[in-house]
């Protein structure tokens, strides 16, 4: 009787755990900056236009805030562009975290196309923007940052922070040539497969000694319930 009441062995489909001592890095990036105008170009910060948030922008931002409200959160970080520090802004005041900044989080440089320019030359065509999205380089623009240097800035800023918070979960508010570069170093994918994230959507990446693990990718249903189906360059 006892061996007939017992229950069949079952082997179930396991759920991902994060292994120990990982970094949880959560890549968001900032939420839409104003519009460039041809009168009006951006400010720059080292070199580098750094526009503020349009009112979209903040709105996303407080959307943001709303989704990670619930979750831990042991850091915030943001680059030396204050359209991170406008994004992170919110998340930081629920959560009581004073965002860290770090420089090397910025986005790619993109030499003379700067101050709002690269954003006309993407909406007009110039033939520079094909060569560029053919060859998968940012460098084919004048005076832009090397291919090898960003990829290097990139892989040495997500360490440093990884080797920071073992076993810990942290936002990263970024941007979006920033987090394709990320992605394709997690991935070993093209260098452009993972461009298009959009404004204040979130990527996750799962980090350790061994390798760099890819969870999810332009998550947006804290902005709406749609899927984001178009790709783009992160202008």
């Amino acid at each position: 009787m006892g061996s007939e009441r017992e229950k069949p062995v079952e082997y179930r489909q396991g759920r991902f755990r994060t292994p120990p001592g990982a970094t949880e890095i959560m890549l968001v990036r900032h939420g839409e900056s104003q519009p460039a105008r041809p009168d009006r170009p951006f400010p720059l910060v080292d070199g580098q236009g750094d526009p503020e948030l349009a009112p979209e922008g903040r709105e996303q931002a407080e959307r943001v805030a709303l989704r990670f409200a619930a979750e831990r959160v042991d850091a915030i970080y943001v680059s030396s562009l204050r359209r991170t520090h406008e994004t992170a802004a919110p998340l930081a005041a629920r959560l009581g975290l004073t965002p860290a900044v770090e420089p090397d989080l910025r986005e790619v440089h993109l030499g003379e196309w700067e101050g709002g320019l690269f954003r006309r030359m993407v909406a007009e065509g110039h033939p520079i923007t094909k060569r560029m999205t053919d060859e998968e380089r940012w460098d084919v623009i004048p005076g832009a940052e090397p291919a090898e240097a960003f990829s290097g800035r990139v892989r040495a800023v997500l360490g440093k922070l990884t080797a920071a918070h073992p076993d810990q979960r942290i936002v990263v508010v970024t941007h979006g040539g920033f987090i394709a570069e990320a992605l394709a170093a997690a991935t070993g994918s093209r260098p452009f497969a993972f461009l298009g994230a959009d404004n204040a959507s979130v990527s996750h990446l799962v980090v350790t000694e061994a390798r760099w693990i890819l969870r999810r990718f332009n998550d947006t249903a804290h902005l709406d319930g749609s899927f984001s189906t178009g790709a783009a360059l992160p202008t």
